[in-house]
């Protein structure tokens, strides 16, 4: 089992931090790795919800559904994504900095098969993954007039 943490400071108010990260179709939008991401349950996003979803890695696209295990609107998303390759257990909190949101990010992944040998090898590529895609967030939240997210 690889684990992995890490935070970001976003200068937008925590409710709209939330939103947009829950919100998993928001995604593609700056996520470069994501390449599809789609709603399957009906009604509002809350504990329960799922998406479907495909990231692409190494010249291959990979299907995954996520779950929300946990929905503590605007304080914590907990999810949990199967996939092929692995199994991941993903939390993010969120609470206010200033006149913007800390995000902290943890979690856990269960590679499935062979690729479990590569643990150590998973845990950093995760963390430089994890890094880059908040990165990304921050720049595009950021870059967009509040509300026009």
């Amino acid at each position: 089992m690889a684990r992995f943490k890490g935070e970001i400071t976003i200068g937008r108010p925590v409710d709209v931090v939330f939103d947009y990260v829950a919100d998993q179709t928001n995604e593609p939008r700056y996520n470069p790795a994501m390449v599809r991401a789609e709603k399957a349950t009906a009604g509002p996003i809350g504990k329960g919800t799922r998406f479907r979803s495909a990231v692409r890695s190494a010249g291959r696209t990979a299907d995954l559904l996520i779950e929300y295990q946990d929905y503590d609107r605007p304080k914590t998303l907990a999810s949990s994504t199967t996939m092929k390759q692995a199994e991941i257990d993903y939390t993010l909190t969120f609470e206010p900095a200033g006149t913007g949101t800390r995000m902290r990010w943890s979690g856990q992944v269960r590679p499935k098969g062979v690729i479990r040998l590569a643990g150590p090898l998973i845990t950093w590529l995760g963390v430089r993954q994890e890094r880059r895609t908040w990165a990304s967030l921050k720049k595009h939240l950021e870059g967009t007039p509040v509300g026009g997210a």
